[in-house]
């Protein structure tokens, strides 16, 4: 039986619309794949976060290395979505993401309901799809993309 994957964007959502989502599909590990866990959105920080998260029961951890290079953010925030496909792509490649795209795999294999999360609404707009992939690449994996 394959694994169950979920991602999950903040954008346009609340702190408690984004919590209600995570602990109505039982989720129990939030992974934030952002490079900068800093939000001017309140309750989107990582201290905030992990506290909010941690509140509800589910546990928080932050992938840094997971998260998308700033010029990769800047093509986000532009629209060039093939632009950040490249430029993620090429980051994916790196020791530091390699490594934790591994540690990430190992905490899907150990039965966890992981929810990847990052800022855009839209997973086919942002790299925690391309973080999906490269996963069900290395596992059997199912993905499902939560709208809060």
């Amino acid at each position: 039986m394959a694994a169950l994957l979920r991602t999950i964007g903040y954008q346009e959502a609340t702190p408690d619309a984004v919590l209600g989502t995570l602990k109505a599909a039982g989720v129990d590990l939030l992974v934030d794949v952002r490079a900068v866990a800093a939000s001017r959105r309140p309750g989107f920080s990582k201290r905030q976060l992990a506290a909010g998260a941690e509140a509800a029961g589910i546990g928080y951890l932050h992938l840094r290395g997971l998260g998308t290079p700033a010029e990769g953010r800047l093509a986000a925030r532009a629209g060039r979505y093939d632009e950040l496909r490249r430029i993620y792509g090429a980051h994916l490649d790196t020791p530091v993401a390699q490594a934790e795209l591994e540690e990430l795999r190992s905490i899907v294999e150990s039965g966890r309901q992981v929810c990847l999360l990052c800022f855009e609404r839209h997973p086919e707009h942002c790299h925690r799809t391309m973080v999906a992939e490269a996963l069900a690449a290395r596992t059997e994996l199912a993905v499902d993309h939560l709208l809060p």
